[in-house]
């Protein structure tokens, strides 16, 4: 890469930093990068898990005795559990950025989302509402205790979540395949280091991008599918309550699950809702959001279309990362201190 002033190649290395973060990429930036490292590292990891192990057994035990109901104590140390790691994550692994990337990319784009969601949303319905108007499903949903019910959708989530790690680094490895030295520059326009990509050698493959880089981009769209299931979810959601009001009577809720039914929401018994109907509808809407993920996760013609809505982004990402870390080499041969 020919020489460039050294201001020029600064200001364009601080456009680029400033760009991944704006763009929900912490790793990409070399400080970040360090500092994630460091707090991955075996000991800081091993350390963290335990002490978050032995708080979840602790607090969960304490609230089982004290509620004389083990679900209880089960649903308080798995929240806890979570919360610590989840907490750790946030701060430490910048996961904040990501998902505030996530959030307004995905309120800026609702109307791409909503033919996505619609795809899958008919045949999802018509596959559900069966189960709705089962008595079997309501039998088994409104006898569960809510600790025990919020376990199931904790379980569905962690099923769920599983299911995209697997996958979407596929997707990932696929863009990174495709963003070769000749479409380097395409990628970077309208971007901090735009001009710098003439001075790129012509015959130059793109590295592959490190671990954390990778690791970036597969949470990214974790973030982003997420989404899209946690809006689907609370569509089915709101949807049984509004359908459960009018279709499922009192007579037949009786005739189901038996006299004594329905009963009122705790806390909540001035709502029109019953505690039997929500718990239906909250088990079920957990349901659909995995049903959605796997369908996600399956569907070739819902993946492409998306794909094709962050492909180009994800693409982007890369084309800045590998511009960046020449500016650096180039700014750390000019200024050997």
């Amino acid at each position: 890469m020919p020489r460039l002033p050294s201001d020029d190649v600064a200001a364009q290395v601080v456009g680029a930093e400033a760009w991944f973060a704006d763009h929900g990429l912490p790793y990409f930036i070399a400080s970040v990068h360090a500092d994630v490292e460091a707090a991955l590292q075996r000991r800081r990891v091993v350390g963290l898990v335990v002490g978050a192990v032995l708080a979840a057994v602790a607090l969960g035990l304490l609230v089982g005795l004290l509620a004389t109901d083990w679900s209880v104590g089960v649903l308080v140390g798995l929240v806890t559990l979570g919360a610590v790691l989840a907490g750790y994550a946030w701060v430490q692994l910048r996961m904040q950025t990501m998902a505030g990337w996530a959030l307004r990319r995905s309120r800026g784009s609702l109307r791409l989302m909503f033919p996505l969601l619609t795809r899958a949303l008919p045949l999802l319905l018509l596959f559900i509402t069966f189960l709705f108007i089962n008595a079997e499903v309501w039998q088994v949903a409104s006898d569960m205790d809510r600790s025990v019910l919020w376990i199931a959708v904790l379980l569905f989530a962690e099923v769920a979540v599983t299911f995209l790690l697997v996958r979407l680094p596929e997707e990932v490895r696929t863009v990174e395949a495709e963003v070769d030295a000749e479409r380097v520059a395409s990628c970077c326009r309208d971007t901090p280091v735009a001009p710098s990509t003439t001075r790129l050698p012509p015959d130059a493959t793109p590295p592959r991008l490190p671990r954390l880089p990778r690791a970036n981009l597969v949470v990214v769209l974790l973030f982003s599918q997420g989404i899209q299931v946690l809006l689907l979810s609370i569509s089915v959601f709101l949807f049984f309550l509004v359908f459960g009001s009018v279709a499922v009577s009192d007579d037949v809720m009786q005739a189901w699950l038996g006299p004594g039914h329905p009963t009122d929401l705790p806390t909540l018994g001035w709502l029109p809702i019953s505690n039997e109907l929500f718990q239906v509808s909250v088990f079920l809407a957990a349901f659909s959001g995995l049903y959605f993920t796997v369908y996600a996760v399956n569907d070739a013609a819902y993946r492409e279309q998306f794909f094709a809505s962050i492909a180009r982004e994800l693409e982007q990402a890369i084309g800045v990362h590998v511009v960046y870390e020449t500016l650096r080499r180039h700014e750390s041969e000019s200024d050997p201190q």
